[in-house]
């Protein structure tokens, strides 16, 4: 349990000063009463956000020197035990004075222009009213509130407006709860919204939403300068204008243009201030409180007196249509003077001269003109006309239903006459967008959670209670608006009908200019705000380093100040200026905030779900039904605000997002959307069976081999990129290699070697997963990979390797005895195999074939995995133009027509193009030996040979073998000619052995030449498959020479071990003089079907 303790100065230092003590007012807890050591002198407080130095890497963060309050006297130890609930009132005055309604990073910003003066009187860390309360109650009541709000509720009636507000303060509520919970889990530093999102959803969802809640931040700014503009030239200056209308029909284009003017020189002049230093905007902060407390009290007060004594504000009526107040000053038709009737200024407008038999409008002629009292008052019982909507089209009359009139047939309305008319159509979701911004700024109490005493309580108390007292302002006001003023008043948007007065500012007491002039700081304020926090806002997103091309808006001033966020948000705002109308403005900004909010109700939904360890609020009252109804009641705002707008806004966000995800840089934050991945697949390798897949959902899923040089770099690249056009992204692929070693003495090389595979993998475009073992043998490890690598159902089931070039060197440490063992483990494992051949020679990912053959040289069917890999292969750029040929080999007695008309008929049913050849000169002996295979027995009985003729043959090639002269021992290498066949050496093979054994004596030639033969190895079954290997090469060699990639049936190894060099000549001698080779051997199942 904290201990709260104060140190009570006991008499004064030697050198006069003022004693400081570590608790006094602020000692709330144990962790006030620890000093902490100041900054050096000359350096900030602390840094500033995104600044290089991540501050949830730390635990356990205090960024800020915990406060020294100085006692003013020494008569303070009477008071000390209630100084901890109770401050001294020189701490709360002092608290007041030093209020300021920026983030925290502005106020860093700010102390690291000050020098230590500004540190000396250094306001104490807020609680909850300061800190949260009062910024979230000035940034929710703002400008829509004193203009816009007496119009919705004209328009929509009472019940309607009340349904607005009531969904809106829902959501808000909704979002502040869940917003609660993400705020109070932890620490959250300078960047509010933008940080929590990051944090919970990861970068791409966190610079998405930030962006967004960015561009509504700016938008915001645009409006409330729009929102002071207006006040000032319809309610202050209306003189003011710069471009005056000729005409009553030009009014409202000559009132866009005087904004835009007079908006764009507000925007020059307030980004000049917040350039100069917030520290301007931070001192104005508590003014433009003050305003908008006073306005509100002023509306309430002016309520209550409508009581007991209405104001006098006359309305005049022509029939049931509201007239304006310019022109004329009688609400008349004559005027009696002197025992006589004089026309009126009235009669004068609407009829062609002052005469009385003068002609005038139809419908002023046939209806009376009378006046009634704009605010009759609360005990009026005009709430009851007001309960309906009155919803009208552009340019409509404003009209009082009760009123009786007697109707022109077929009017035509003249231009110039004094009517109050609708300037934009109003319907209900239009009016929900427009109000929407009104109770936005729930964010300001997070944003400043380091400027915060206790946050993880303040943020949650004060900023419920700060929405539930503007909810309760806003449904109040809707209510006593529809009782107080008039139908006719309230849909009267600029108070033409009062004379150009605001409606609400005369509703207010002790006088209307406490409105205006308060309305007018209030949203000039409310401007500078915006133009304060958004730059440093997306200063943040731009020092997280994930959006590239916002670098350079993370530099500014040598104090951290954002000087090209601050230029770009100007140039944003400035297109919102030029918009001109705050009811096009407000509904853009309604988009980006409701996205902002139904991200923050998604993260919190999420988190709870996921139910991750460190999810651990301090703020209890929240549920993840409670975020999902929020996120949906945001989405639902988002398209009944503006459909399109709706799409627009997401069609950004998601731009960014794709944006981010293959562009911008990896960050691990932890976020809740890498532990849905993680949950969404467990639950799917639960779900997929561990057994083989069906043979219409069979793909390759590859484990590639690689091998490592001496510094742990791949030795061969290009398997990497035959692997992504193999892949296309699609399946699964491990890249797996092994390290030879120890697992304590290698782990080191061993991440340096995973480093190494991955950063290649990036550059190849290889998307998959990295496996390295670590094994006392390469044998053992590459035995590991293949029975382990995978999970669940997830395992590969194909391997993919390279050709060891190298094989017959002695010092190779993939030699051919694990290259053998390899392709048994996986014929046991039941996997295919595909191995590459001269694999440095194929194409990288860059490279694109114009023309060319893929060359399928299809001996044995064990699956149809060698139909599957070029189609798969032509699917990637590099091979698309490729044509497909597959060639297969006829038997002595098989009609080689019928047979190419079956082949032909077979992939028309496997929906592949090819040309099909059918090749049938190759000796009984090369097909018999090139099927080693399951049906090796069942083709020995078709072809019908005699054992005397086989051994006839075997006596043949017997004999060609006892007449060379170049005959050694068992390390064999295939003839490169059909014409010169050999067991053991070819003649290249013995002017290389010639060459590389060569001394100053001979003594190393006539060594060779001394060796014995091994007649015992020669038996028939080596001589059939080397006759084999070297006419198959040949037939090859004549119709694929020129081909792009040729695929051919791997044999398998030989069940007798002591055959297995043998086996490695047979292939090197079926795929010599090839320049691109795949040998493929099926995993003995099928992988296509002619079924759908």
């Amino acid at each position: 349990m904290p201990t709260n303790f104060t140190v009570v100065p006991v008499e004064a230092r030697a050198d006069g000063g003022q004693d400081e003590a570590a608790g006094g007012a602020e000692a709330a807890g144990g962790a006030e009463g620890t000093e902490a050591p100041g900054p050096p002198e000359g350096e900030p407080d602390c840094q500033s956000p995104g600044d290089g130095n991540p501050r949830e890497n730390s635990p356990f963060i205090n960024h800020t020197e915990v406060e020294q309050e100085s006692f003013e006297g020494k008569n303070m130890a009477l008071f000390e035990e209630e100084m901890d609930s109770n401050p001294m009132v020189s701490s709360l005055l002092n608290k007041l004075a030093n209020y300021t309604n920026l983030s925290q990073g502005v106020v860093e910003h700010e102390e690291h222009e000050d020098d230590s003066k500004r540190r000396e009187v250094k306001s104490p860390r807020m609680g909850t009213f300061i800190g949260v309360y009062l910024p979230c109650l000035q940034n929710i009541l703002g400008v829509i509130l004193f203009l816009r709000l007496t119009w919705i509720v004209g328009a929509a009636g009472v019940l309607e407006s009340f349904l607005i507000v009531f969904m809106c303060c829902t959501c808000t509520m909704l979002t502040a709860i869940s917003m609660s919970a993400i705020a109070t889990n932890g620490v959250v530093p300078a960047g509010g919204s933008y940080y929590m999102i990051s944090r919970s959803l990861g970068p791409e969802f966190g610079g998405a939403v930030g962006l967004c809640f960015y561009l509504g931040t700016t938008f915001a700014g645009a409006m409330y300068i729009l929102g002071t503009i207006e006040i000032f030239l319809t309610y202050i200056s209306p003189s003011a204008a710069i471009i005056q209308a000729d005409t009553a029909e030009g009014e409202a284009a000559a009132m866009l243009h005087n904004m835009r003017v007079y908006g764009t020189c507000t925007l020059v002049l307030m980004a000049m201030v917040v350039f100069v230093g917030v520290k301007y905007v931070n001192k104005l902060a508590l003014v433009f409180l003050a305003c908008v407390v006073l306005s509100i009290l002023a509306i309430y007060a002016g309520v209550i007196k409508t009581a007991f004594d209405p104001p006098d504000i006359p309305v005049c009526l022509l029939g049931n249509r509201t007239l304006s107040r310019r022109g004329f000053d009688v609400c008349a038709k004559f005027l009696a003077a002197d025992n006589s009737t004089m026309p009126t200024a009235l009669w004068g407008i609407f009829c062609n001269s002052s005469m009385p038999n003068a002609t005038c409008d139809e419908y002023f002629a046939q209806n009376n003109v009378t006046e009634i009292q704009g605010i009759p008052g609360v005990a009026s019982g005009v709430l009851l006309d007001n309960l309906w909507s009155a919803y009208a089209d552009k340019g409509a009359f404003v009209e009082r239903k009760s009123t009786p009139s007697v109707p022109v047939p077929e009017e035509s309305r003249a231009s110039g006459l004094p009517y109050v008319l609708t300037d934009i159509m109003t319907y209900f979701t239009m009016l929900v967008g427009i109000y929407f911004p009104s109770v936005t700024g729930i964010m300001a109490g997070s944003n400043r959670s380091g400027d915060l005493r206790d946050a993880q309580k303040s943020i949650p108390t004060g900023t419920i209670l700060a929405i539930v007292t503007t909810s309760f302002i806003y449904l109040s006001c809707i209510v006593l608006f529809g009782a107080c003023i008039e139908g006719v008043i309230l849909r009267d948007k600029f108070g033409e009908a009062l004379q150009g007065k605001l409606v609400i500012g005369m509703l207010a007491w002790p006088s209307p200019w406490v409105i205006v002039i308060g309305s007018f700081f209030s949203t000039c304020g409310a401007g500078l705000q915006s133009l304060t926090g958004a730059p440093r806002l997306l200063q943040a997103i731009a020092r997280d380093g994930i959006i590239p091309f916002l670098q350079v808006f993370g530099h500014g001033k040598a104090n951290g100040e954002p000087t090209w966020a601050l230029l770009l948000t100007a140039l944003i705002c400035e297109t919102g200026i030029l918009i001109a109308s705050l009811d096009s403005v407000a509904p853009i900004l309604s988009m980006f905030f409701l996205m902002c909010y139904m991200f923050v109700n998604l993260a919190c939904a999420v988190q709870t779900l996921l139910r991750t360890p460190n999810w651990r609020p301090r703020f209890r009252y929240y549920h993840w039904a409670l975020s999902f109804l929020g996120m949906s009641l945001c989405l639902a705002l988002m398209f009944i605000c503006s459909w399109y707008y709706a799409l627009f806004a997401m069609l950004i966000a998601g731009c960014i997002y794709k944006y981010i995800e293959y562009r911008g840089a990896e960050k691990e934050w932890g976020d809740g959307i890498r532990g849905l991945s993680l949950n969404a697949a467990r639950y799917a390798l639960l779900r997929v069976e561990h057994g083989p897949p069906h043979t219409k959902n069979w793909r390759p899923q590859v484990l590639v081999m690689l091998s490592l040089d001496e510094e742990q770099r791949v030795r061969h690249p290009r398997l990497l990129s035959l692997t992504t056009q193999l892949k296309a992204g699609k399946g699964l692929t491990i890249v797996g290699s092994v390290l030879e070693g120890t697992y304590l003495d290698k782990h080191v090389e061993a991440q340096r070697a995973e480093e190494n595979i991955r950063s290649l993998m990036g550059v190849e475009k290889t998307k998959g997963f990295c496996q390295l073992v670590v094994s006392s043998s390469l044998r053992d490890g590459m035995s590991h990979l293949i029975q382990s690598a995978g999970l669940g159902g997830m395992k590969h089931n194909t391997v993919l390797m390279a050709w060891p070039e190298s094989w017959k060197q002695e010092d190779n440490t993939f030699s051919w005895k694990n290259f053998v063992e390899t392709v048994r483990d996986t014929t046991a494992a039941q996997q295919a195999l595909l191995v590459a051949k001269n694999v440095d020679l194929f194409p990288q990912n860059q490279e694109r074939f114009s023309d060319g053959d893929i060359d399928v040289w299809w001996v044995v069917h064990d699956g149809g995995l060698l139909m599957l890999l070029p189609f798969l292969l032509r699917q990637h750029k590099v091979w698309r133009k490729c044509r497909m040929r597959i060639f297969t080999v006829a038997q002595v007695d098989d009609n080689s027509i019928q047979m190419k008309k079956d082949l032909q008929m077979f992939l028309y049913h496997l929906r592949i193009s090819a040309e099909v050849e059918v090749e049938n000169d190759i000796s009984a002996f090369t097909y018999e030996k090139t099927l080693m295979m399951e049906q090796r027995s069942q083709m020995l009985k078709q072809m019908q040979l005699s054992k005397t003729e086989r051994e006839r043959e075997a006596q043949l090639i017997h004999d060609r073998n006892t007449a060379s002269h170049s005959v050694v021992a068992t390390r064999t290498q295939a003839p490169s000619t059909p014409d010169k066949v050999q067991m053991t050496w070819t003649k290249e093979k013995l002017i290389a052995e010639k060459y590389k054994n060569k001394e100053p004596g001979m003594s190393g030639f006539k060594d060779l030449f001394s060796l014995k033969p091994e007649w015992g190895n020669l038996n028939q079954s080596n001589v059939r498959r080397m006759h084999t290997a070297v006419k198959l090469n040949g037939v090859v060699l004549s119709r694929s020479r020129g081909a792009q990639l040729v695929l051919l049936n791997m044999p398998g190894p030989p069940r007798n071990r002591q055959g297995d060099e043998n086996y490695m000549e047979f292939l090197e001698v079926l795929t010599e003089g090839l320049d691109r080779v795949l040998l493929v051997r099926g995993s003995g199942r099928e992988v296509v079907t002619i079924y759908s």
